[in-house]
């Protein structure tokens, strides 16, 4: 009868087990939450974004307003983008931490070097 746990060592053990299960679940549950989504985009009413005139598509410019605007430009070939070729939203170093419409474009566009 020897090999029967006390009471102290038996709570003890519950205990223990009782935060490994514990700490088990907290770890499958952080594992099954969903990747951040990433930065904020910018949105219309940011003031840096209304100070450039940013739009999420050139396709809602009007080049009467806008006449500094050329056929092409857009963030995705702006030498301010931090991104990669086809992502749908950018990095943009006027914009610090907030990604942008790769189809957009504001008034500090600038050509990539080709």
């Amino acid at each position: 009868m020897k090999d029967l746990l006390s009471r102290r060592q038996a709570l003890k053990s519950l205990a223990c087990g009782a935060g490994a299960l514990l700490a088990a679940g907290t770890v499958g549950a952080d594992a099954a939450k969903p990747a951040a989504s990433g930065p904020p985009h910018v949105g219309a009413g940011d003031p840096m974004a209304v100070a450039l005139a940013y739009v999420e598509s050139v396709q809602n410019i009007d080049v009467k307003k806008m006449p500094s605007y050329k056929p092409g430009q857009k963030c995705a070939n702006c030498l301010q983008s931090v991104g990669k070729d086809g992502d749908a939203w950018v990095g943009c170093k006027l914009f610090p931490g907030k990604v942008v419409s790769a189809e957009g474009w504001c008034r500090g566009y600038a050509p990539k070097a080709a």
